[in-house]
């Protein structure tokens, strides 16, 4: 059960991962981001990088902020990732 529970948080982790992504490369696409799908996705991620977008303006026409929210979120779900193995080992789940 501890298996398919870290399954489910890894599969999550990912998933929202790459809408980050398809996130950033759709803001290269105006028409992307006015479609149902741009506009889920855009509802999805748009919480998480308005909180970088606060702390590092953007340089001219170029936005810094997404690339370091991917990297930070990269770097911070490895820990939580690795904290849920952590616990589910201690609790022998």
């Amino acid at each position: 059960m501890g298996a398919s529970i870290l399954q489910v948080g890894q599969l999550i982790y990912d998933t929202y991962y790459w809408l980050i992504l398809i996130s950033i490369f759709g803001s290269w696409f105006p028409k992307f981001q006015s479609t149902k799908i741009g506009i889920t996705i855009g509802k999805l991620v748009e919480p998480y990088l308005a909180f970088f977008r606060k702390f590092i303006p953007p340089l001219g026409a170029i936005d810094f902020s997404p690339i370091i929210a991917l990297i930070s979120y990269r770097y911070l779900g490895g820990f939580a990732v690795q904290g849920l193995r952590e616990v589910l080992t201690m609790t022998g789940i």
